[in-house]
């Protein structure tokens, strides 16, 4: 089952190297109140939302605001007149490589003239709806910790209905699925004796970018640093791959 290593190594690669990681309590408070929205407000009924809520408490966010974010997705928040919409950016970081952008926003103005600055400060440009993401597919990914046994690995993921997976070097895995089939997935691969760390759905690129240049290297991972550390915005993916070495030199 081949693997989908360019921007998922890239996102492990950084992550190991940049000290500003992790979601904000904003983004992670507003992908709970959509997740609400869309869907029942009670967990149990909404995978969605029982997600949202699992990476509110990994990153510490404390119980009673996680229920104000869940009430405010239902509507049933007395204080709240803020309505957030999910809006999906579209631009072109240095060298021509595609990068796409999910915002949850109460203020789309405010949004993309952030976004327009990130990009212009940082060698890219805001394009317009549909410039790249038709090279992107959005898939569900679970990843496991401790996915030593590739054998069970795999026969696990093809009973599973699993597109595809791969193993990084720390013995991490990532599975990955149709959207819909996302769910069932997990459920199955914990069935089977596998940690689940996460679930999420993801934009995978259909071919990449590869970058050699430093300047270049630097470019494109201080633009992502910019559109990351932005409120408004949720979830960043780009085209382009990138050796360890030049990664580290990056980001110093």
């Amino acid at each position: 089952m081949a693997g989908h290593s360019k921007w998922a190594n890239i996102k492990r690669q950084k992550a190991r190297v940049d000290a500003v990681k992790g979601k904000t309590f904003t983004q992670l408070s507003r992908a709970i109140i959509v997740a609400a929205r869309n869907g029942v407000p009670d967990p149990s009924g909404n995978f969605q939302l029982r997600t949202a809520i699992e990476k509110a408490k990994a990153a510490g966010i404390p119980n009673e605001n996680i229920e104000r974010a869940i009430a405010k997705g239902a509507g049933t928040y007395a204080d709240d007149s803020a309505q957030l919409e999910e809006i999906r950016y579209e631009g072109y970081g240095s060298g021509g490589v595609a990068i796409l952008i999910e915002a949850l926003t109460d203020n789309r103005n405010r949004t993309a003239a952030d976004l327009r600055a990130a990009f212009s400060k940082n060698g890219g440009n805001l394009g317009e709806t549909g410039c790249v993401s038709w090279m992107f597919a959005q898939k569900g990914v679970v990843i496991l910790s401790d996915a030593v046994d590739e054998e069970k690995l795999l026969e696990a993921s093809l009973e599973g209905g699993a597109d595809s997976y791969e193993i990084a070097e720390d013995d991490t895995a990532e599975v990955y699925v149709g959207v819909g089939n996302l769910e069932n997935l997990s459920q199955h691969l914990k069935n089977e004796g596998f940690v689940v760390d996460e679930v999420e759905l993801r934009w995978i690129p259909s071919n990449s970018v590869e970058v050699s240049d430093a300047e270049q290297a630097r470019s494109l991972l201080k633009l992502i640093d910019t559109l990351e550390s932005l409120d408004d915005v949720q979830n960043v993916t780009a085209n382009f791959e990138m050796a360890d070495q030049l990664m580290e030199l990056s980001v110093t």
